[in-house]
């Protein structure tokens, strides 16, 4: 289970003699970088017992009530913001802010930067609240509810560079909705689309188009963010491009997004949406490397690991259609491991022929299985929100408010083979929980100047295990069952030396967000120390802790 870093510890700790408590504030203290920013260290329970008495000795919700907002303060019914879509990690904050107005949020901030150490609250932005690991959430401190943010209101700028300016509390939903009365879209997309810019682009967005268009943040133009010193900057590649590479990816640790313009491009009406399988992972890997390394190749380019599924056909029948019904009426997917290769390509209805003759020539270089090549077409709209449709379906049953367990990580090509060997030959050949998503992209399409790290080769794949756990069970669709399984792939991963990273990343020790970030890590150091220096910003993160106050 990972470290509960946020938690408070007991009362019974707090009554240990003064001894044990001065050598804590003393290690910390000599653990601090400039402007008395602490690193993550394996002190956390002894850190969060010294912040919640700091935080609890200096009538916090008494000091929020003093500042002249467009929005308000909520110091009740705060239990929601203590849960995301993860739902393992509950930490309480004590106040949320929701704000009308840029405003709020820098004048919140700059009020917390300026009561200094004497305090140890700290802000958490949360959109959606999609996060795994309780990053969206701030124990004993405040969190913005980024969807009430008011302003900028959306506006969608056409031409030959078109763009679009949102608040980075909006969703991608609705940038979808407004941007195609517009004939309008950004070009790249995560599979889910509730959720917020502020959200995505603080991680990285990649879907199925990022092998084409880069991850989401390789399409913004212009930023606006609130630092952790409360400072309201404009950002972009031309100016203060540092903090503008910072917060791409930056986890959001160096400042808040309140703003971003977003590239666009023309939108498609339609979408031919495809599925084809393997059951030689060496083929399947290999047909999805050619898809992505040529040129006029499918828009869309997904896979997934289908484990001990039985019907599998049969599901997709209802929004797929058999090439050759036939055979696919006598493929047997009992007790094997097969891959998936899906794919689009976007089209308009008068390049129906077209976009026919692409795919067949597509599709002929390719060596899947013959009898499983399915197809469907659909409305773009549809297609960007297809996982919407099973949200619906899982709400309905009850299990979309579970606890999602997942685990993400980027593999380098030369070692994709030796982990699917190991992780859906042994680890998971039995049974699997959710999703399991594989799919490589090109570095070549990222911005290296962003904080997000890869792999360090040219292709690497993200491999995402989606996994649902059950309330209260203790079987192998259990909470402690699916993070053993997800802990005995990392240490397999560790003890192979795959040079592997985790995408959405969730570690215990500043010495595994060191090896995270690599060489990049004194440049993240220095990042923090510049625009965040009290680490007020996303304790969720458990990167970096705000100095302990010397009471």
């Amino acid at each position: 289970m990972p470290e509960n870093m946020g938690s408070p510890a007991s009362n019974g700790f707090l009554k240990q003699n003064n001894t044990l408590f001065i050598r804590i504030l003393i290690i910390s203290f000599l653990s601090c970088i400039p402007d008395r920013t602490n690193l993550c260290s394996n002190l956390s329970l002894a850190t969060q017992a010294v912040q919640t008495k700091s935080t609890s000795s200096s009538n916090i919700p008494f000091s929020l009530e003093t500042l002249t907002l467009d929005g308000y303060f909520s110091f009740e019914n705060t239990h929601h913001a203590a849960k995301d879509f993860g739902n393992t990690n509950h930490f309480h904050p004590s106040a949320i802010l929701y704000p009308k107005s840029v405003s709020d949020i820098f004048s919140t901030i700059k009020h917390i930067f300026n009561m200094g150490s004497t305090s140890a609250l700290t802000v958490a932005a949360r959109g959606h609240g999609h996060s795994l690991q309780g990053q969206s959430q701030a124990h004993q401190g405040v969190v913005i509810y980024m969807q009430s943010l008011k302003e900028p209101r959306m506006k969608i700028h056409t031409g030959e560079l078109p763009f679009v300016d949102v608040s980075g509390g909006e969703l991608w939903i609705n940038i979808l909705h407004e941007t195609l009365k517009y004939g309008l879209s950004p070009m790249s997309w995560t599979d889910y689309l509730y959720l917020s810019v502020g959200g995505t682009l603080s991680n990285a967005g990649i879907s199925g188009q990022a092998f084409h268009h880069g991850p989401q943040i390789n399409n913004v133009y212009q930023l606006e963010v609130v630092t952790g010193k409360g400072e309201v900057v404009t950002c972009s590649e031309k100016q203060n491009a540092d903090l503008f590479h910072g917060v791409l990816g930056g986890l959001g640790q160096f400042g808040i997004i309140t703003r971003a313009r977003i590239s666009l491009g023309p939108a498609p009406k339609m979408v031919k949406w495809i599925r084809v399988l393997y059951s030689e992972f060496s083929i399947f890997s290999r047909d999805q490397e050619h898809l992505i390394s040529i040129e006029n190749s499918f828009d869309y380019i997904e896979g997934f690991v289908i484990i001990n599924r039985t019907g599998l056909l049969n599901n997709w029948r209802s929004s797929f259609n058999p090439k050759d019904p036939l055979l696919a009426s006598q493929f047997n997917s009992d007790g094997k491991i097969l891959y998936c290769l899906e794919m689009a390509i976007y089209f308009n209805p008068d390049e129906n022929n077209i976009m026919n003759q692409k795919t067949e020539s597509l599709l002929s270089e390719l060596s899947y299985i013959p009898s499983t090549l399915f197809l469907s077409e659909v409305s773009y709209m549809d297609f960007l929100n297809r996982v919407h449709l099973s949200e619906i379906k899982l709400r309905a049953k009850g299990l979309w408010e579970v606890p999602h367990p997942w685990l993400n990580l980027l593999i380098p090509k030369s070692k994709i083979s030796k982990f699917a060997q190991e992780v859906f030959g042994n680890i998971l050949k039995d049974n699997s929980n959710g999703p399991i998503l594989i799919y490589p992209v090109n570095k070549s399409k990222w911005n290296n100047k962003t904080t997000f790290v890869t792999p360090d080769e040219d292709i690497f794949y993200l491999v995402a295990f989606l996994s649902s756990a059950m309330p209260s069970s203790t079987g192998k669709d259990g909470l402690e069952h699916i993070m053993t399984q997800n802990q005995k792939i990392l240490n397999f991963c560790a003890a192979a030396d795959l040079g592997i990273k985790q995408y959405l990343p969730h570690y215990h020790t500043q010495e595994e967000w060191r090896d995270h970030f690599g060489p990049h890590w004194e440049l993240f150091v220095k990042r923090k120390s510049t625009y965040d220096p009290l680490a007020i910003l996303a304790p969720g993160q458990r990167i970096f802790h705000k100095a302990i106050p010397f009471l």
